[in-house]
């Protein structure tokens, strides 16, 4: 018989899935929405500053909205994202066709661990927000080395905390009672789990056995800039 022990064990391994579970994918797609301004756009511009041609992948893309905002900056770039959540694929999908830009933009459900795209395939490799939550980041980190082009760059920042960048009460007022309900199930259960900040000195044992060059890892406040040549 299962208990409620038992269920919270079983729910806390499926949490464990390196996805926005689908019942919090509306919510966190409206806390990234506010993100966009204040930072995805920001990130944006940085990219841009370097990439003006070319294509990209986005890891762990969530909703699109970085890459869209990319591609709005950038004429000549393409971008694929790719995410293990298949709501979020979904938004995705629709925010590009909604900013008309779907001919320059991918979206595919998929996992950063196991890329299904040849090597050496794309320019630039970008991730924003999935590093923390990753269960194997050195074997990503491998992928990526081997989707880059030879001199191809990758970009990974991790922010430590989403609510750094939100209006907090802004958010939680556009959620519905739905999506209160899901947050404070998840959060009552010990499913959503502290988020783990990453160091330099761990990232650089982490890509200690890949052939990458560091260009810069920075940690600035609640964030991690990481910045890879292959």
């Amino acid at each position: 018989m299962l208990t409620v022990q038992k269920i919270c064990g079983l729910m806390k391994r499926w949490i464990k899935i390196e996805r926005i579970p689908g019942p919090l994918a509306s919510a966190y797609e409206k806390a990234t929405r506010l993100a966009i301004d204040i930072y995805y756009s920001e990130v944006a511009a940085e990219i841009v500053s370097e990439f003006e041609d070319g294509r990209i992948l986005d890891l762990g893309t969530g909703p699109g909205y970085l890459p869209i905002e990319i591609v709005k900056r950038a004429v000549k770039v393409k971008i694929t994202g790719i995410d293990l959540s298949r709501r979020l694929i979904q938004m995705a999908r629709q925010n590009a066709q909604k900013a008309g830009l779907e001919d320059r933009l991918d979206f595919f459900v998929g996992d950063s661990a196991s890329l299904r795209f040849d090597d050496a395939s794309f320019d630039m490799v970008l991730s924003t927000g999935m590093l923390h939550s990753l269960k194997n980041p050195p074997k990503v980190f491998q992928e990526i080395h081997r989707v880059l082009r030879i001199q191809g760059q990758a970009w990974i920042y991790d922010p430590a905390k989403i609510a750094s960048y939100i209006d907090r009460k802004k958010w939680r007022a556009s959620l519905t009672k739905r999506e209160l309900f899901h947050l404070w199930v998840f959060k009552s259960l010990g499913l959503i789990r502290p988020i783990k900040t990453y160091r330099r000195d761990e990232v650089v044992e982490m890509i200690r056995d890949i052939d990458f060059e560091i260009i810069s890892i920075d940690e600035v406040t609640d964030e991690i800039r990481i910045r890879l040549r292959k």
